[in-house]
């Protein structure tokens, strides 16, 4: 039962954040001009499908979602591409985004549908920089631990269409940005590196950052990294003085939409935060911590109660064969730390579908999971070694997965206290 109370708050939750409800909220003013959308994302081709039906004008565009994640549209093409690391296809749709937007006048809107994700969907390498080497970029910065926040600024330095720079490209024409949010805290410049809204920092930050997480960046990119070339614009450039940003879903509603459930099932919920960071296996430290408090002092929530939470935690990869996500390293972490601890079960998942490479949303673990595990000849602790919560949890049959949800607000966390 308490796994179905917990499946059934995700699925609430995701769908709070579905485009075809948000999109139809934020409609831009229409333009005297040309409609044109752009976008990119795991969200993305959900979101080109709602404006497409929401809007009744003319209009044409291009958007590009990761494999397996389109929709059927009739005026606006969509072109998938790799996640989490760039592939030739994003590289190609990239550069006909930019063309798509060139030669725009100011009577002219532009459209950017912004999801998670969008990072990798746009590669555009900068002067000097091949496909190559904004592959190996990425690939550093998802070995790193680096937060989402870090991450985007190095990745900016890198790039000819993040950090504000497609929109800066789109000029003098209006760009409308309809963001769905998978950041903590929900900076809409932060998601998919902002390429429709200028990134707040420097390249000296930049420099500090790609030092501090002992980045393995390639060569070409740690000369363009030393020095001054491709500028990102100014968030106060006035080429964006006419442009407008609306974040149309978000982690805290879906969050509240999760907690509404609950409470409709007569258990308290209690949401900790929209906009966690660090560490899975740290972040599951804590959790559990509050969840032990509860389950065997009744503080500082009586029981029953369900605690919630949501952001972006980070796996720095410490295993050779792992397999998994921040959200099952984060559950198998969890489980260690509430073995035998009676009545508490929980969910992890990320909103997208995906958790990690593999094609689980998350998993489900309780008090009884790591010995489960064990008794199925896995060692909870050597899994979380390895970073193998994905074989760990598949080992047990405790894996949940949902396919993709045509949404992305990051990740979800429900612990259920009895």
């Amino acid at each position: 039962m308490d796994r179905a109370l917990l499946e059934q708050m995700f699925r609430q939750a995701v769908a709070q954040a579905q485009p075809a409800l948000a999109v139809s909220r934020h409609l831009p003013e229409k333009p005297k001009g040309r409609t044109i959308v752009i976008g990119a994302g795991k969200a993305s081709a959900q979101m080109a499908r709602a404006f497409e039906q929401a809007w009744d004008g003319k209009l044409t565009g291009l958007v590009v979602t990761r494999y397996g994640y389109a929709e059927a549209c009739e005026r606006i093409e969509i072109v998938e591409a790799a996640h989490p690391v760039p592939d030739e296809a994003g590289f190609l749709a990239a550069r006909r985004m930019l063309e798509t937007v060139s030669g725009l006048g100011p009577d002219d809107l532009v459209v950017a549908l912004i999801s998670g994700g969008g990072s990798a969907l746009l590669p555009a390498p900068a002067p000097g920089l091949t496909l190559d080497d904004e592959q190996a970029i990425n690939r550093a910065l998802l070995a790193s631990g680096a937060p989402i926040g870090v991450m985007n600024l190095i990745r900016n330095q890198f790039s000819t269409i993040k950090g504000g720079r497609l929109a800066a490209h789109c000029a003098p024409a209006r760009v409308a940005t309809l963001v769905v949010s998978d950041v903590p805290g929900d900076d809409p410049a932060l998601v998919a590196s902002g390429p429709t809204i200028p990134l707040a920092g420097s390249r000296e930050l930049a420099r500090q950052y790609a030092e501090l997480y002992r980045l393995d960046l390639p060569e070409p990119a740690r000369a363009l990294l030393a020095g001054d070339g491709n500028p990102a614009p100014k968030p106060d450039d006035a080429v964006f003085a006419r442009n407008s940003v609306s974040t149309i879903a978000s982690a805290a509603l879906s969050l509240d939409a999760a907690a509404e459930l609950a409470r409709e099932q007569g258990i308290e919920a209690a949401i900790l935060s929209d906009s966690i960071e660090g560490e899975s296996r740290d972040v599951a430290q804590v959790h559990a911590a509050m969840a032990r408090e509860i389950a065997q002092r009744n503080r500082p929530f009586n029981k029953p109660v369900v605690l919630l939470s949501g952001g972006e935690t980070t796996v720095t990869l410490r295993g050779k064969g792992g397999r998994g996500g921040r959200n099952a390293e984060f559950l198998l972490a969890l489980a260690i730390a509430i073995d035998g601890v009676d009545g508490i079960s929980a969910l992890a998942a990320d909103t997208d579908g995906i958790d990690g490479s593999e094609d689980n949303a998350g998993a489900f673990v309780d008090d009884t999971t790591a010995t489960r595990l064990r008794q199925a000849g896995v060692d909870p602790l050597a899994a979380l070694a390895e970073n193998d919560a994905w074989g760990a949890f598949n080992a047990v049959g405790d894996l949940l997965v949902t396919g993709p949800t045509g949404t992305n607000v990051n990740d979800f966390r429900a612990i259920l206290i009895r």
